[in-house]
Formats: C-alpha cells, structure tokens, sequence
C-alpha cells in the first residue's frame, strides 16, 4: 500500500483527503476556508492566488500529507490567472462567478457568428464563467494590464506550477483546458484565433497533459499529477463510466455525464467539456433546482426536511397541480425571460402536501428534461449520480427514480473531487493504462420499482409536459 492525496481548492475552502491507493479508503481528512478579502469589492470575484496557498497549508496542518508519494490537485473551473513575461501576476485572479463578464460573452458570440460556429469551434458556447470571456474583459476595461499579460493559468494550473517550485514548464490537463473557451476537445488542440479574438494579441498557454501523465516532482520528490477541474475531479472521484450521468443539485442544476466523443450542439445547449480520464463530459445546465425547494419551503412555514415530509404525503402528480420552476428564467429550457408558473389548482390539490409535491416533481422534470438534452445528443444515462444536500431529502431520492427512469444513486456527503484528485495522483503514480479501481463507500442506490412506477414517472412527466407546452409552446417538441 502506498498513500496518495488529493487537494481541492473550491471558491471558498481547500479540501485535501490522504487515501490508500489499493483502495481509496481515504486515511486521512483536513479542510480549511479562504481567507476573505479585506476589500469588500474583491470578494465576489477576484482573489489573489497566494490566498489559495496560505489555504493549502492550513488544509494539511497536523501532519496530513506524512508518507504521501504523490499529490493530485482539483480546482475550480474557468479562472483567470494572467501573468507577465517574467511570470509576475499582472492583477488579482479573475474567478468563475466573477459577474462583470456578461457583456463580453455576448460580444464574442456575435463575433465569431452565433452558437452554431462556436460550438462547431469548441464544442460550447462561451458563458459569462468561461476564461475567454475574462480575456475580453480584461481588454475592453484594463487595457493596460490586458497588453502585459503573457500567459493565463487556470487555478489549478497555478497550484501545481508553485507545488513544483516555478518550473519554466506550465502544464494543464485537458479537462480544465476545456473550460477556457480557446482549448478545443473537438481537436485537442489551442485556439489562439479565439485569444486574439477576445485579448488582442496571442499568449504561452500551458502545455496540455495526458490524464495518467505527471506534472512533475516536488523540490522534495513527491510526484505531481496533471490536475483537473472540479467537475472532473468529481466524476473521477465518483468512478463514473460511460453511461453515468451527475446530477449535481445546488442552487441552479449541473447535469453531466461521461461520453467516449465530443458533443457539438449547434443549438448551444450542450457544453463539450473533456474528462479527466481520456473521455468527455458534456454538461448542460438548469438555472433552477434546489432553490425551487427552498423558495416552496419558506412559502409553506417549513424546513427542506419539512417539505420532504409533505411531498411524501401527497401522491404522484400532485392532484394535478404543476410547477413550472422557472423561477429566475431558464437555460435549459431556453427560457431566459419565464417566471415560475403554477397551474392545476382546484379545490382538493390546494393543500400544503400537494404543493410541496409539485415543487419537488417540478424541479425534478426540469431535471429529467435536461438529462433528455443529452440523450438526443446521442449521450446514453443508464445510472444517474444525485448531488447536494437536496438530493438526499427522502422525497427527492424516492420521486427522482421513476422521473428519470433509471437507478438512482445517492453517494454519503463527501470530498468528491479531492478523492478525484487523490485516485488520478496513484493512476500518474502507477503509470496503468486505466486509473486504480476504487469502490465507493456507502453509496445508496434506489431504483424504479417495476414497470408500475415507471408508468407513473412517465404520466407525471407528460403532466408537466403538457402544462409547459402550454405556457411555453415553443418549448414543444
């Protein structure tokens, strides 16, 4: 047995996990959050990067990465890290959730001609959260500091550059390098058109690793892997295969699933995201989920577990009472002006119990909508991966099932993507065609119960479809 570990370093805390690489069984634990800004203006989205390390080493205090021979390291998606010619950080990191870059996406997606020729580019439509639209940004505003910018890390890239000692080799893995608007997992290859196109001028882009491939060593010896985006972390960390989709509940809905090809979408629906083991990962996106439950939860005077214990007294479809959750518009649907919608009340469906059961059935189909976006891609699911806290609320674990029409599993709360980065540190550590096999632990899968309970998912959702095509009949197939 040999001990690796696995840091992830979210927007808000770093996360690092020590496991055994037989196994995964994770030996050892420690979790420490970013210190916060003291400039109010900079803690929505930017950071200094230094932030992140000071986070680290807190993270691994007490010995944690003793007899580790080898670290992986996750990291959230699409940042900005630009650095001069001297490798001098030219401004503070511009972060994912940073909102200012709105305007810029839009420009880009004009520019080069529409959704169709940008995901026939990259695979994706540029968002606001994409690297590049912080690259044109950068122009339009700080025009300055866009000329001295050379090169642009990723946080993760960042990471593993300092955990290496500043090597004149910058790395990434191609995972997170899709995530940047200018790396195309189409190709595999760097779209410098597309920098010149949003910063002016071209930039030294870091090399992009093979997903077994080391980074490096450590000026003491520990070897380093390629590294990756959280999402991929995740679904290494989770042991997904083809035909394994996430559905990650948090405020808005992450749906994802592991894919042998790109996706190119021309409708823009579908963002072809690379692995971190040598497949895809096209990923769509709800604006709504868990806060549809937490919004229904405060209008009835209850709790999330509350509210779960209403829906389960209720029955399937609610009494005919349909939630349309678009409760901030919608992606996906492409409804970015709706509001959320209810419909069916008569006297017996208004209750507490059937509106708690419509706010879960509707988050739900919204859900199994989007999971349908990747099935007419071509994208199989036979098993769906349930994330957040929402995701084990009783109701949600047993109403989920029969609206998706596949099992369900329900993985214990957990470092996901720090266990993602742990197993792809013994994978560059083993130098093995395929990453270790690791199980994973106390999982709960729950499954359709019989054709009956297919049958009854299947009338809810045509419930629910029915109600959205009528109040938004260009949503109809």
């Amino acid at each position: 047995m040999a001990i690796v570990a696995g840091i992830d370093s979210s927007t808000n805390r770093t996360r690092i996990v020590a496991c055994d690489t037989d196994t995964g069984a994770v030996l050892r634990s420690g979790k420490a959050p970013h210190p916060v800004p003291e400039d109010p203006a900079t803690r929505l989205g930017e950071a200094d990067p230094q932030i992140w390390l000071h986070s680290l080493g807190d993270a691994a205090a007490g010995g944690l990465l003793e007899g580790v021979r080898a670290i992986g390291v996750s990291a959230q998606q699409h940042g900005m890290i630009g650095l001069d010619a001297g490798g001098v950080l030219v401004r503070p990191a511009i972060l994912w959730n940073d909102p200012r870059s709105g305007g810029a996406a839009a420009k880009l997606l004009d520019e080069l001609g529409g959704p169709a020729a940008w995901t026939a580019a990259i695979g994706a439509v540029p968002a606001p959260t994409y690297t590049i639209a912080k690259l044109r940004w950068l122009a339009e505003f700080e025009p300055a500091n866009a000329r001295r910018v050379a090169e642009v890390l990723l946080p993760h890239d960042w990471l593993i550059w300092q955990l290496l000692g500043h090597p004149k080799r910058r790395t990434t893995d191609r995972g997170d390098a899709s995530g940047t608007g200018y790396w195309s997992p189409i190709t595999g290859e760097y779209r410098q058109d597309l920098v010149e196109l949003a910063l002016g001028h071209q930039l030294r882009l870091p090399e992009v690793l093979g997903p077994a491939e080391p980074a490096g060593h450590t000026p003491e010896g520990l070897l380093i892997s390629a590294g990756t985006g959280d999402n991929m972390a995740a679904a290494l960390g989770l042991g997904l295969r083809p035909g394994d989709a996430v559905v990650s509940l948090g405020s808005a809905g992450t749906i994802f699933a592991v894919h042998e090809r790109a996706v190119v979408d021309a409708t823009g629906l579908v963002s072809s995201f690379a692995d971190a083991g040598g497949r895809h990962l096209p990923m769509v996106a709800t604006l709504n989920a868990a806060q549809v439950l937490r919004s229904t939860a405060a209008m009835l005077g209850r709790d999330l577990d509350g509210l779960s214990d209403l829906a389960l007294h209720s029955s399937p479809g609610a009494y005919g009472l349909v939630l349309l959750p678009y409760l901030d518009g919608e992606r996906t649907p492409a409804l970015p002006h709706a509001a959320g919608t209810l419909t069916g009340l008569r006297a017996e469906s208004m209750t507490p119990q059937h509106l708690a059961r419509a706010a879960v059935e509707g988050m739900l189909c919204n859900i199994a909508d989007a999971l349908d976006v990747l099935r007419a891609q071509g994208v199989a699911v036979r098993r769906v991966f349930l994330l957040g806290a929402a995701g084990r609320l009783p109701a949600v674990r047993h109403i989920a099932p029969p609206l998706f029409g596949v099992p369900v599993v329900v993985p214990p709360p957990g470092a996901h993507a720090a266990r993602g980065a742990a197993r792809q540190a013994a994978w560059a550590l083993a130098g093995t065609p395929e990453p270790p096999a690791w199980e994973l632990p106390d999982a709960e899968t729950v499954e359709p119960e019989g054709e009956q309970d297919l049958a009854i998912g299947s009338a809810v959702r045509q419930q629910y479809r029915a109600a959205r095509e009528q109040i938004h009949p260009e949503t109809a197939a």
